[in-house]
């Protein structure tokens, strides 16, 4: 039997009629017209091969099949429901659902710590899982199913909906006794140095690159890339251990510092940013637990896109 071609409406009106023995009460139940009833009994009885109700005086009586099905009918019917008002009744204290979030290692270690700390606050029993950018792009993107979020560079995928989160400028970092911790990145300082550049999806070229790169050529700069690395806490590592600068959002900067012998030092570049934003496909739109978990990220990194403290250079 082929069950995409059952109406799972007949199902429930035959177990509505069986349940009433009677096509005048089920109609009257369901409010639906009485014809509509014996239609669906006829249908049914086909169906299954089984006349189901005969006339017994002015009601209906069951057969023995019938009275064998209502029970598995009517649990059937009642976990219909019950998967139905679950969804509607969703409760963030109660649910056990996982939710998966895709960014790379720059909100990874900046973002995620404390929106993990606040869903955990929302939806205790919840779990989230973090997953790398390769991950999302070699598991077929967002459409793909899986990933409820995500947090990045903006890209305009179909059937993504986006939402900004906030601005990050793009610093230097050099490892705590570089020659220039005590000053600004000049631009005359940029063709004596070597930089690290960071390749994130699938180790290529992204967007981050290239902004960097535009900006960069627009003020007539060039940056010699002496080292490529994948996440940006292998860039600090490198920079922290040579001479080497590597280049990126301030947050992460910021993170990475109060761990590694590492400072900050300020570009000599205007409006470079990395513009965050918070990204869900369309199918996860309406789901509810997806929803809380981009209500938790929203509230949480929007309230901390304040001003930054920056590590004193001396």
């Amino acid at each position: 039997m082929n069950l995409s071609t059952i109406d799972l409406n007949l199902l429930h009106v035959l177990a509505v009629t069986l349940e009433e023995r009677s096509a005048t009460r089920a109609a009257r139940r369901l409010g639906v017209t009485q014809s509509a009833v014996s239609n669906a009994l006829a249908r049914a009885r086909e169906l299954l091969g089984d006349p189901l109700l005969v006339r017994d005086g002015r009601g209906m009586a069951p057969t023995p099949a019938a009275e064998e099905l209502l029970p598995e009918l009517a649990a059937a019917m009642g976990q219909l429901r019950a998967v139905i008002e679950h969804r509607r009744a969703f409760d963030p204290r109660t649910s056990t659902r996982e939710l998966t979030l895709a960014c790379a290692d720059n909100s990874q270690i900046a973002d995620v710590p404390p929106v993990a700390a606040a869903l955990a606050r929302e939806m205790p029993l919840a779990r989230l899982r973090v997953v790398s950018v390769d991950y999302l792009v070699a598991s077929g993107g967002m459409s793909a199913g899986g990933i409820d979020a995500a947090i990045g560079l903006r890209k305009g995928d179909p059937g993504l909906r986006a939402v900004p989160l906030y601005r990050d400028p793009t610093v230097g970092v050099v490892r705590h006794d570089h020659p220039i911790v005590r000053q600004r990145l000049t631009r005359g300082s940029f063709p004596r140095l070597g930089f690290i550049d960071v390749h994130i999806p699938l180790g290529r070229p992204g967007r981050g690159h290239a902004m960097v790169e535009q900006a960069l050529r627009a003020q007539g700069l060039v940056r010699r890339i002496a080292l490529v690395v994948p996440g940006f806490a292998a860039a600090a590592m490198a920079a922290a251990g040579g001479d080497l600068v590597a280049l990126m959002p301030r947050r992460v900067a910021v993170a990475l510092g109060s761990h590694l012998p590492v400072r900050i030092v300020e570009l000599p570049l205007e409006h470079l940013e990395h513009e965050m934003w918070l990204a869900w496909h369309e199918r996860t739109h309406r789901d509810p637990a997806a929803a809380c978990l981009r209500r938790v990220i929203l509230e949480t990194l929007r309230a901390a896109d304040g001003p930054v403290v920056r590590p004193d250079p001396g």
